[in-house]
């Protein structure tokens, strides 16, 4: 399959279908036993790890933040690339994900919402082509999940990312993506536009 530069493809099917396996698979937490990926026309074997972590950034379903500040945490990725990232940036992208003048401010008092935007925010800040969801607002109440998700929504197009997101959300998937794809039992069994795949019957089996 290929996913389009630019577009958005949600991931969904039943607890258990291979979906974070997936997605893990797409910046080389797991490594495929068979088959090739490929990110930008390259095997993405011929990436170093750091490196293609860093174009192919993920955001979990839980936000697992760093103690410390939120400018600290924005701080990390381009530090492990020997970079260091001006107050200047640090302050846009807290903006950009509603958390402006908080950099100083811990993670320890940040409730899920805001965690989950400091670890979005994280990602955005070593400036990545791919970004991978899984699940990031499952395990927020349903004012959060709808920030978050908004949010999700206008940071991936303000920056012309690559999205691919896994979601049990039927829903969600119908509002956030261009295109879904449906697996079970670790095999694609959909794969198109979201009115072929949402709007057809039995998507999951």
């Amino acid at each position: 399959m290929t996913i389009p530069r630019g577009g958005v493809l949600a991931v969904v099917g039943p607890s258990g279908s291979g979906k974070s396996s997936f997605l893990r698979l797409l910046n080389r937490l797991d490594e495929p036993t068979s088959g090739t990926v490929r990110f930008e026309d390259r095997d993405y074997r011929q990436i170093p790890p750091r490196e293609l972590r860093r174009r192919v950034g993920m955001v979990t379903q839980t936000a697992y933040l760093f103690p410390g500040t939120l400018a600290d945490n924005l701080r990390f990725g381009p530090l492990q690339q020997g970079m260091e990232l001006p107050a200047g940036t640090i302050e846009a992208l807290l903006t950009e994900v509603g958390l402006a003048g908080r950099s100083g401010e811990d993670v320890a008092h940040l409730s899920g919402g805001e965690a989950q935007r400091v670890s979005l925010a994280r990602a955005l800040a070593n400036t990545p082509a791919v970004l991978l969801l899984d699940e990031p607002t499952s395990s927020l109440d349903a004012e959060a999940k709808d920030e978050v998700e908004k949010l999700i929504l206008r940071v991936v197009r303000q920056n012309k990312l690559t999205c691919v997101m896994v979601s049990h959300d039927l829903s969600q998937a119908a509002r956030v993506a261009d295109r879904v794809m449906v697996m079970n039992k670790g095999r694609v069994t959909k794969n198109g536009t979201v009115s072929e795949v949402i709007n057809a019957e039995g998507v999951f089996p």
